[in-house]
């Protein structure tokens, strides 16, 4: 059986725990998600150093996964724009079962290989695309058929899986292994192995846009203030880096459509919106470049 497969010979009394026990054991577990991730960081450093030319060529990140696996790529690229204004176009998402098993199970969709392997050619993938492929077992066949298209395409693959020696990432370009071994609750992988997926996704893709000069310092200067939070969020960031007052913050950056990396730049050089866009352009949207150019 597969690791994720095999019974726990840890807590086979689970159903016996007093409620406080039994919580603490599920979260002390979720403990193990964390190790399994710092077992593989090199892999997964070299993943991305592989990933930020293409991507800042052009090129498009692609999860694929099912069930769990499938949902967490998803999360990851929809929450891209907001957090760095990533287009949505180039975040795109294949679930085995379409986008209706985001919120309902489609039992059966993720044994489908060819339809894996269609869908991967549905969104004509080039060779500065990275596919993030993602599968708890390391087996499932849709995500397996879309590694083959991916890699035929000359697209970066990254595979993810939870066993050892498992296929989605023997057969990428790169292969993270997380060592996270039986569940608590016997296969459910949706508890730390799902945990260790989200931790390495959350890496790979903040770890790209800090190399896109999308932070400055550890700031997210490049957000889309697309909601009243945000845009107070926006206006304190403005504040905090350049110190400037709320009113001198705010009346800048609505001149920007509220762009943090524009206002800073503006009003730390003393430059027009406009000028300041110009630095940024010339600096790859490097606001610390921006701010020593001359």
């Amino acid at each position: 059986m597969l690791k994720t497969e095999l019974p726990s010979q840890e807590h086979t009394g689970l159903d016996q725990y007093p409620v406080a026990e039994l919580v603490g054991t599920l979260i002390a577990d979720q403990f193990n998600a964390l190790d399994a991730v710092r077992g593989a960081a090199a892999v997964i450093a070299a993943a991305v150093d592989a990933a930020v030319p293409r991507i800042a060529a052009g090129g498009r990140l692609i999860y694929v996964g099912a069930g769990t696996s499938g949902r967490l790529g998803v999360l990851d690229g929809v929450e891209l724009h907001p957090t760095f204004s990533w287009p949505h176009e180039r975040a795109l998402s294949l679930l085995a079962g379409g986008k209706g098993a985001m919120f309902q199970a489609v039992e059966g969709a993720e044994d489908n290989r060819e339809q894996g392997g269609l869908d991967m050619a549905g969104l004509r993938p080039q060779a500065n695309d990275v596919v993030l492929l993602l599968a708890a077992s390391g087996t499932t066949p849709y995500v397996l058929g879309a590694l083959d298209v991916a890699r035929a395409s000359g697209a970066l693959t990254i595979g993810i899986a939870n066993n050892g020696g498992a296929p989605v990432a023997m057969r990428a370009e790169f292969g993270i292994t997380l060592d996270t071994g039986p569940e608590v609750i016997s296969g459910s992988t949706r508890l730390k192995a799902g945990t260790s997926q989200k931790i390495v996704l959350n890496t790979i893709s903040s770890a790209i846009m800090v190399r896109l000069n999308k932070v400055y310092g550890n700031l997210m200067v490049d957000m889309k203030a697309t909601n009243a939070k945000l845009v107070r969020r926006a206006v304190a960031l403005t504040m905090h880096v350049t110190g400037a007052d709320e009113a001198s913050a705010r009346a800048v950056l609505e001149q920007c459509g509220f762009h943090v990396k524009v206002a800073i730049v503006a009003l730390m050089r003393k430059r027009s919106v406009a000028d300041a866009q110009a630095l940024l352009e010339q600096t790859h949207g490097s606001v610390r470049a921006a701010l020593l150019l001359q």
